[in-house]
C-alpha cells in the first residue's frame, strides 16, 4: 500500500521566534526518511546568512521493484538493471513526475510563507539527488541553488526541452564518492557533463568514500551555501 502524503520535519535556526531569510529543503535517499539528514544540517554553520528554515520531508511509502516489491519510503520506483548492458534501466517516469509535483509544492509552500524562491536551496542524496535535479531544473521561479549528492540525472532525454529558463543559470553543487557501489561514480559524472553541456554552472566534488557523506563534503557544502545565499 502506498502512503501518498508527505510527512514533514522542519525547524528554524535562531530559535522559534526567528524569521527565516532562506530555506533549505533536503530530500533523503531510498528507504530513509526526513530524519536522515538532520545531523548534517545541524553540523552546518550558516549563521552569517541569518535565520534558516530547514525542511526535511519524508517520501511516500511505496513498493520498490528492485527490493522485491517491499514497501519503503521512496520518491519513485526503481527497476533492476537490464540483463543486456546495452539496454538502459527503465525509469518510473510516472513516479518521478508525481514526486516532482510534491517537491515543487514544498517550494511553493516556502514562498507562501515569505521566503522568496531565490532564497531557497534544494538538496538531495541518491534518490533525493535525482529529485533535486528533476525538480530544480524545471522550477518556474529562479532558486538559489541545487545540491546534488551521490545521485544521477533522471529522465535525461527530456531535460533540455523541459528545463526552466528561470533556472538556466542556477548554481549546482554536485558530489560523489569515488567508491560508491550503489550509484557508480560514472552516473554522477554523466549527469555533471550533461548539465555542463546545457550551460549549467556545476561545482563538482569527489571524495574517497562509498554511498555516503563525509565531513569534508559537509564543509564544502557549508562554504557553497554561504556563497549561494550571500
Amino acid at each position: 500500500m502506498q502512503d501518498s502524503e508527505l510527512q514533514i520535519l522542519e525547524g528554524v535556526s535562531g530559535g522559534p521566534d526567528a524569521v527565516p531569510v532562506a530555506s533549505l529543503i533536503v530530500l533523503h535517499g531510498l528507504g530513509a526518511d526526513g530524519n536522515d539528514f538532520v545531523p548534517i544540517a545541524q553540523a552546518l554553520d550558516l549563521s552569517a546568512i541569518g535565520p534558516m528554515r530547514f525542511v526535511f520531508p519524508s517520501a511516500p511509502v511505496r513498493p520498490v521493484t528492485l527490493n522485491g516489491g517491499y514497501a519503503m519510503r521512496a520518491w519513485y520506483d526503481i527497476h533492476p538493471p537490464s540483463a543486456n548492458p546495452a539496454v538502459p534501466r527503465p525509469e518510473d517516469e510516472a513516479g518521478l513526475r508525481a514526486s516532482m509535483g510534491q517537491v515543487q509544492a514544498l517550494i511553493d509552500r516556502e514562498v507562501a510563507r515569505g521566503v522568496p524562491a531565490r532564497r531557497i536551496v534544494l538538496m538531495g542524496f541518491s534518490q533525493g539527488c535525482a529529485m533535486t535535479l528533476l525538480t530544480g531544473l524545471r522550477a518556474p521561479e529562479r532558486l538559489a541553488g541545487l545540491i546534488a549528492l551521490s545521485g544521477y540525472l533522471p529522465l535525461p532525454d527530456t531535460t533540455a526541452a523541459e528545463r526552466s529558463a528561470a533556472n538556466a543559470d542556477v548554481p549546482v553543487f554536485m558530489a560523489h564518492g569515488d567508491d560508491d557501489e550503489m550509484v557508480v561514480p560514472a552516473r554522477g559524472e554523466v549527469a555533471r557533463d550533461a548539465l555542463r553541456a546545457l550551460g549549467h554552472r556545476v561545482d563538482w566534488h569527489s571524495y574517497p568514500m562509498g554511498h555516503s557523506v563525509c565531513p569534508e563534503e559537509v564543509e564544502d557544502i557549508n562554504r557553497w551555501l554561504l556563497r549561494a545565499l550571500a
